[in-house]
């Protein structure tokens, strides 16, 4: 996001991914770079945005859990999901971390895509939305008319906030949304250029800080309680001709995700490395999830809130989106 969106990976476990890296062949095709131990392609491309959600991806690099895996991993910041996903599509990345949403939504553009890792999900007050200090917008029911910021249209941002809306009688006809960066929406409310706003980390707590903005509501509740938010998604053809590099990648990043997963201050040291996070605000801001399984149930939930809201005209099966031994 972030998207945040909204929205910002893990593995079924070791028995499933070395079920996985079981069952490939090897690919010599140009621009691959065989490794030790038969993997199809040793040095690969990440795309991540400088986001909570990518922690575990830069701790597998830090403490070597790509290299025990005979693979070399480089990491490539990107601004935001969109544009990662059109450099895995367009080939100058061979995986990128992404939001769910958008992952759905260029599938259903007809892009073919796998999800290999599960990265970030949403808990209590990872998502809120915000209003200026003294507002007198007092319930989501009094957004009617008003004009609410987001980071990207059409996306997790306003796909949670609908839900929202909709618990209070309203719609996202109601309102009108705005498309900012995070960064800028403190000042956009203070401005009175937004009536409220739907923020993340590190954002929500430099808001408070910063202009007293206040919390409205949070909108990772009701239908998005524990909402998957972001992922490390491939193109359906690198994962068809790379499937042990796959594995080896998937068993390296689920060590990762397990320390993220079960110690704070795993995560906390290696925010500020890789964000604009400091190591104080990296000890008190509200951090999500990081999933220690790829679930398709889970998975779904984004896939059926997105076709009740409009924002798909027909199905996905999140299931059919998983290599072959990944679930979990």
């Amino acid at each position: 996001m972030r998207f945040r969106l909204a929205s910002r990976a893990v593995i079924a476990g070791v028995a499933a991914a070395l079920a996985l890296s079981a069952c490939g062949g090897s690919d010599t095709s140009a621009g691959t770079t065989a490794g030790a131990g038969g993997l199809e392609k040793a040095q690969i491309k990440i795309g991540a945005l400088p986001i909570p959600d990518s922690a575990a991806l830069y701790i597998a690099n830090k403490r070597g859990f790509f290299k025990e895996e005979g693979l070399t991993v480089t990491i490539e910041p990107v601004a935001g999901g969109a544009q990662a996903q059109q450099s895995l599509i367009g080939g100058s990345l061979d995986a990128t971390q992404t939001n769910y949403v958008s992952s759905f939504l260029a599938i259903a553009a007809g892009h073919k895509m796998k999800i290999i890792a599960d990265l970030y999900q949403a808990a209590p007050n990872t998502f809120n939305l915000m209003v200026p200090k003294d507002s007198s917008i007092k319930s989501p029911a009094d957004l009617k008319g008003k004009k609410i910021a987001v980071n990207s249209k059409k996306n997790i941002g306003t796909l949670s906030v609908g839900s929202v809306l909709k618990t209070h009688g309203l719609t996202e006809a109601d309102v009108e949304f705005l498309e900012f960066p995070f960064p800028e929406m403190s000042n956009k409310l203070k401005e009175g250029l937004v009536d409220a706003a739907w923020m993340t980390e590190p954002h929500l707590t430099a808001a408070q800080k910063n202009v007293g903005a206040q919390k409205l509501a949070d909108t990772m509740v009701d239908s998005t309680a524990d909402f998957p938010i972001a992922g490390v998604v491939v193109m359906e053809d690198f994962a068809s001709k790379n499937p042990k590099t796959v594995a080896a990648f998937q068993r390296a990043l689920a060590k990762a995700q397990n320390i993220a997963a079960s110690d704070r201050k795993a995560v906390e040291e290696i925010l500020p490395t890789f964000t604009k996070i400091d190591a104080a605000t990296a000890a008190v801001i509200t951090l999500g999830n990081y999933p220690t399984s790829l679930n398709e149930t889970r998975l779904q939930r984004v896939a059926d809130l997105m076709e009740e809201a409009g924002y798909l005209t027909s199905p996905i099966d999140a299931k059919s989106l998983l290599p072959a031994g990944s679930q979990g």
